[in-house]
């Protein structure tokens, strides 16, 4: 399939959480050239002022807004959506993540594991409160970005939370593992309601920085980094490359809900293809148990309008 985004952008409205850096920022930065007006989602204010003016330094006429969000706080949430200042969404990225290395399990404000907490229940709830948003646009998105690193776990619903035993790089491939999950399982709901919202799931491959092209003031890439990053090459890319098949979820009509898109080579670097999940990315009994278990968590849920709050109290 050919595919030519030339313009694709103009007109829609797109969010993109954790705009600020990585993926998520060539997400924006490239949405942006495209003609889309981007909302970048970030929990570091200055952070999203600095990628701002990166995006702008290479995309003059871009159209950007940015909210303060915190995925990890679920209270804030409601206060997030209501700042956007926006009527509708055409499409939602769910890129923001966090992973953590050091041996200490750490929690978010409700008590949850935080690398599960940010990556999989704040999504989760995003789209609950954004989901009259995206019901008011024509055949709007979600676009969950999962990771290569879901493909060697497997969850465990009795420790979501890694309460019992936990290892930083393995509770993360989890979380990322029900953030796709839910992706698909979102999809199967939204096609058994009629709805007219489509639920996509992405992942970027093998990502590197010292593979991306530098955007002062954000990010620079210095020389030393480079040539280290050269052998590498070979097998991976850097993360503008891995931001493109989020860009193609976004814009492509031909791209449809319930798939799959990540890198063509080994699933690692190149150009977005179609991939065939593995099963276990799309277990029903799974996700449907993890589908209850998140809602009970968050006291959300994605298909059912939360209740509006008063944040004048």
């Amino acid at each position: 399939m050919t595919w030519d985004s030339g313009g694709r952008g103009d007109g829609k409205t797109v969010l993109v959480t954790g705009a600020s850096a990585g993926i998520g920022y060539f997400a924006a930065e490239q949405l942006a050239a495209e003609g889309a007006t981007v909302v970048l989602s970030c929990r570091d204010t200055t952070k999203a002022d600095l990628a701002i003016r990166a995006i702008r330094a290479r995309v003059p006429a871009a159209r950007l807004l940015s909210v303060r969000s915190d995925l990890a706080d679920l209270s804030s949430l409601p206060a997030t959506v209501d700042a956007l200042g926006v009527e509708c969404l055409d499409a939602v990225v769910l890129n923001a993540g966090v992973l953590l290395s050091e041996p200490e399990r750490r929690v978010n404000a409700q008590g949850h594991e935080l690398m599960f907490a940010t990556n999989h229940l704040g999504h989760f709830a995003l789209v609950a409160h954004l989901a009259p948003m995206l019901t008011a646009a024509p055949h709007s998105r979600v676009i969950t970005v999962g990771s290569f690193a879901a493909r060697s776990e497997l969850l465990d619903l009795g420790d979501l939370q890694s309460e019992r035993d936990y290892r930083p790089k393995r509770t993360y491939g989890r979380s990322k593992l029900a953030q796709m999950l839910f992706g698909f399982e979102l999809n199967r709901r939204l096609a058994a309601q009629g709805a007219d919202i489509a639920s996509i799931v992405v992942h970027p491959g093998g990502a590197l920085d010292a593979l991306t092209p530098s955007r002062p003031p954000l990010f620079v890439r210095t020389t030393a980094q480079r040539l280290r990053g050269l052998p590498a090459g070979v097998a991976l890319h850097g993360k503008h490359a891995g931001a493109a098949g989020i860009v193609r979820a976004v814009l492509d009509t031909e791209v449809a809900g319930g798939q799959l898109w990540g890198p063509r080579i080994f699933g690692l670097r190149g150009r977005p293809h179609r991939e065939t999940p593995h099963a276990h990315m799309t277990d029903l009994e799974v996700a449907d148990r993890l589908w209850a278990a998140s809602a009970d968590l968050t006291g959300v849920d994605p298909l059912r309008r939360p209740a509006r709050r008063d944040h004048r109290r």
